[in-house]
């Protein structure tokens, strides 16, 4: 009887998952770092390609890279690009209570006057496209984009609306886009991270980092942010003291423990780490030179408006040239201080929006004209937008009418511009209502959007999903249509 208790104990032995990760653990640890150094071996170059384990991309992409805008704050539509010529017939009337009723507000209280539009319009280009007078430099480029008039989204406080728009789920905890973009395709350079995010604006976006975190991805995915002062990325540096050749021999060290915690554990957050420690290294003589914008021809630093050593929106679109030149995969650039309440001149539609315009409608469209020069257009993915709209009715926060001069925060109807990568140039897609407080016609969610940036990748968003506690995940959850309309 004890003879044959320890036959089946060592069948058992021989045959379960910790045996076998444990025993086997050497192997797969050295498939794993031999996509960390070099290209000379039977994995994909990039650690995403050969953790993934995905077929992609799934078609033939129209884009190989992305740069997003995010506007922090949400940009008023109404006084940018969706021209409501009736809305300021109705100025300062007071809003009916249909557009009241049964609808959740962040600051509304009482009866709002109805606010019209604070800037002209006029129509620029062969496409007759409408756009506001606060965006001079961006109005020379008209045809050269799409205009989305009909976004909306289901949260209509900031967090949760960028959270959603970005990560696909309100709450905190899924990965960002371009995490499941560098997941799925990797990065294009070995020396540099495959997502880099760089801030403007003065702070953070409500939603925090967690706006370009990896969530249940490998960690190595999650978007490394790039400081505008100081080391471009925070602890890239060596001490003061070790050499490169010393700083070699301690990474040495330390992944051979690593290693051995994989063999033991199989934990794959331990390549991650591996995989992170080698490329801050790689790093530390990539990164320098590429984020030092003052080697930029004083002609083109002048067409941004950039101004060198100083933190900037106009810097960080030129340094997104530069990083996706060099095969960035997911360039994210976070520009703060859109929330247009109206409680001050600083905070208004008309003087607040005007200031904030002025830091981007330059920077954003020497963007689109320099790739274009650069023939990087075609392949390169520009997008620009706020995570939700503004009310057609002025803020009138706990029933003060005089005291808001902005508007309040609205889920039904925004619009964003998209640019290259395969959408149609010179074309307004989508209608609101008179007034623009509901979209009318070809609608677009925000998870149709990121089927949409998928597809221009070459990625089925339906088909790209990730295992995670005992179900299958996607960027779009449940939800999501691939835009057609606005694909060249």
């Amino acid at each position: 009887m004890d003879l044959y208790n320890e036959a089946q104990k060592r069948k058992l032995e021989f045959t379960t998952r910790r045996h076998f990760l444990k025993k086997c653990g050497t192997g797969l640890g050295g498939i794993a770092l031999a996509s960390l150094f070099g290209s000379d071996h039977l994995l994909a170059k990039s650690p995403a390609q050969a953790l993934s384990n995905k077929a992609l991309p799934h078609f033939l992409p129209k884009a190989k890279r992305v740069i997003y805008m995010h506007m922090a704050g949400a940009p008023s539509q109404l006084e940018l690009f969706d021209y409501k010529p009736k809305l300021k017939k109705l100025h300062n009337l007071d809003c009916p209570k249909s557009l009241l009723e049964g609808k959740r507000f962040a600051f509304i209280q009482g009866t709002p006057k109805m606010l019209g539009p604070q800037h002209d319009f006029k129509q620029y280009g062969e496409s007759g496209t409408y756009i506001s007078d606060i965006l001079p430099h961006f109005s020379s480029i008209v045809d050269d984009v799409t205009i989305i008039k009909s976004m909306h989204t289901d949260e209509f406080n900031h967090a949760p609306a960028q959270l959603l728009l970005q990560t696909g789920s309100p709450r905190a905890g899924r990965p960002s886009i371009g995490s499941w973009v560098t997941y799925g395709l990797g990065s294009e350079n070995e020396n540099l991270p495959g997502y880099m995010v760089l801030v403007s604006g003065g702070n953070n976006p409500s939603a925090g980092k967690n706006a370009w975190g990896s969530g249940f991805l490998p960690s190595e995915y999650q978007g490394v942010q790039c400081r505008n002062s100081g080391d471009p990325i925070l602890y890239v540096s060596n001490p003061d003291g070790m050499s490169r050749n010393i700083r070699r021999k301690s990474l040495d060290a330390i992944n051979a423990i690593n290693k051995s915690q994989y063999e033991e554990f199989g934990d794959r957050e331990i390549l991650s780490r591996i995989s992170q420690y080698e490329m801050a290294f790689k790093m530390q003589i990539s990164v320098p030179d590429i984020m030092d914008i003052s080697k930029e021809p004083e002609k083109i630093q002048e067409m941004y408006g950039a101004e060198p050593g100083k933190a900037s929106f106009a810097n960080n679109c030129l340094l997104a040239r530069r990083l996706l030149e060099q095969g960035v995969r997911f360039i994210q650039l976070y520009h703060w201080g859109w929330d247009m309440h109206g409680d001050n001149k600083n905070n208004s539609v008309n003087e607040g929006l005007k200031k904030k315009c002025g830091e981007v409608d330059q920077p954003m469209t020497a963007l689109v004209k320099d790739l274009k020069q650069r023939g990087l257009l075609d392949d390169t993915l520009v997008i620009w937008g706020g995570e939700f709209g503004r009310t057609p009715m002025r803020e009138n926060r706990g029933g003060r009418v005089m005291d808001f001069y902005g508007r309040d925060h609205h889920s039904e109807a925004f619009s964003i511009w998209m640019a290259g990568g395969g959408i149609k140039e010179g074309l307004t897609y989508g209608e609101t209502d008179e007034i623009g407080y509901y979209g009318i016609r070809d609608r677009v969610h925000v998870h149709d959007l990121q089927a949409t940036i998928l597809h221009q990748l070459g990625v089925d968003h339906e088909k790209f999903t990730y295992h995670f506690q005992g179900r299958d995940f996607r960027l779009t959850d449940v939800h999501g249509h691939v835009v057609k309309g606005i694909l060249s």
